[in-house]
């Protein structure tokens, strides 16, 4: 058991001084990290939380993406030899780059270093995975059940003992009901207990973790023999492992939905400066948590706003506390307001249901949800020392 004093000394040692033949280790607590930053919600219940590797393997497909170009591989430890075989850094390198090469071919955009995290967040969004070609669908399950395999390693080998900060992954339906899971998670699922100590130390830590993982990841990497002819500087690799993506995809179903409420007359009310919106030239639909702060891409943090004030005000910036307070109320006449479609109103359950945990409980689902967007907006933009306006 850990408390948080102890947490925090856990996740420096892991990072700065545990023994590293590959980044696996580092990959791991950023993945928990940023799992933490995704459900800030969790640390308020004192709970041991249970997360499905499968959330952890979805990171690390983001994380490790840049690395498996196949005709520019970098590589992430030594490439052992065997029975005069020479074995991959990365035994899961093999999946990730045939679902890389998938990618680039089927899907027409400029290859970006971020595009792992834009394919892992349309992947986790039932609508917009089916929109993929089933070869590449096929292709993303085979690469998180290998990603699945290898993030064991580093969970047993954390620490100076085996299985010292981590226990052993078990299904999440074996598991005690004292143990939280989070939203999501389906029972036969393997899972990691993240103790409630080591969950707070990674919350109250979260943007110096982010900050030793980066730093700790591009030591490591430069010093990997690599190819003849690829750069592995710290500098390269910082900008790889911190580049996020940008509105690559355009959001035209969502915004045909929001046209047609317009066409039949229903009204929005910006929720920032309190405007009305009846007609699509009026709007944008804004990402209320911008994806250059944390990539979310569900409908709850999509919604119209004042034009004029999202170019030249908000822009990618977060609502101050305060603002964000007075907001919530419109935030939830907003999300009623999507209840006048059946697309947008099943659309914005099934968002909200793999992010927010126990929406469904609560009598009054908009108002649930618009406190709970405010709490998450609010807490990622703290965590991460984000500009406010």
């Amino acid at each position: 058991m850990f408390d948080s004093t102890m947490g925090e000394r856990a996740i420096a040692t892991i990072l700065k001084h545990d023994n590293k033949t590959t980044s696996y280790k580092i990959a791991l607590l950023r993945a928990i990290n940023d799992l933490v930053l995704a459900y800030p919600d969790l640390t308020a219940s004192e709970r041991d939380i249970a997360v499905p590797l499968r959330r952890i393997a979805e990171l690390w497909i983001a994380y490790y993406w840049p690395f498996a170009d196949e005709q520019h591989p970098i590589y992430q430890g030594a490439r052992a030899e065997r029975a005069g075989i020479e074995r991959n850094d990365l035994s899961f390198r093999p999946a990730l780059s045939q679902l890389r090469k998938l990618w680039q071919q089927t899907v027409h955009l400029t290859v970006l270093p971020s595009d792992g995290f834009f394919l892992v967040s349309d992947m986790r969004t039932p609508r917009r995975q089916a929109s993929y070609d089933p070869r590449l669908q096929e292709a993303y399950t085979a690469a998180v059940a290998a990603i699945s395999t290898a993030v064991q390693m580093p969970i047993r080998y954390a620490g100076p003992e085996q299985w010292m900060v981590f226990g052993k992954p078990a299904r999440l339906n074996s598991l005690p009901s004292s143990v939280m899971p989070l939203p999501g998670s389906h029972p036969k699922e393997m899972c990691v207990i993240v103790n409630a100590g080591l969950w707070a130390a990674f919350h109250r830590l979260s943007l110096y973790i982010e900050a030793l993982s980066i730093h700790e990841w591009c030591l490591f990497t430069e010093g990997v023999t690599q190819p003849m002819g690829v750069t592995a500087s710290r500098g390269h690799i910082y900008s790889l492992l911190t580049a996020r993506p940008d509105n690559r995809r355009p959001l035209t179903w969502e915004r045909n939905q929001v046209d047609v409420l317009l066409l039949e007359q229903v009204t929005f009310v910006c929720p920032w400066t309190r405007k009305p919106i009846r007609k699509p030239q009026e709007y944008d639909l804004d990402h209320l948590l911008p994806l250059a702060v944390y990539p979310v891409n569900e409908l709850w943090n999509l919604l119209p706003v004042d034009r004029e004030f999202n170019q030249r005000i908000k822009r990618d910036r977060v609502p101050s506390s305060q603002r964000l307070l007075e907001a919530e109320p419109w935030l939830a006449a907003a999300y009623r307001t999507y209840a006048h479609s059946a697309s947008l109103a099943a659309a914005v359950k099934e968002d909200a249901s793999l992010r927010f945990s126990g929406i469904w409980s609560q009598p009054d689902f908009a108002a649930a949800l618009a406190h709970q967007a405010v709490d998450f907006i609010d807490g990622v933009a703290a965590a991460r020392y984000v500009t406010r306006f």
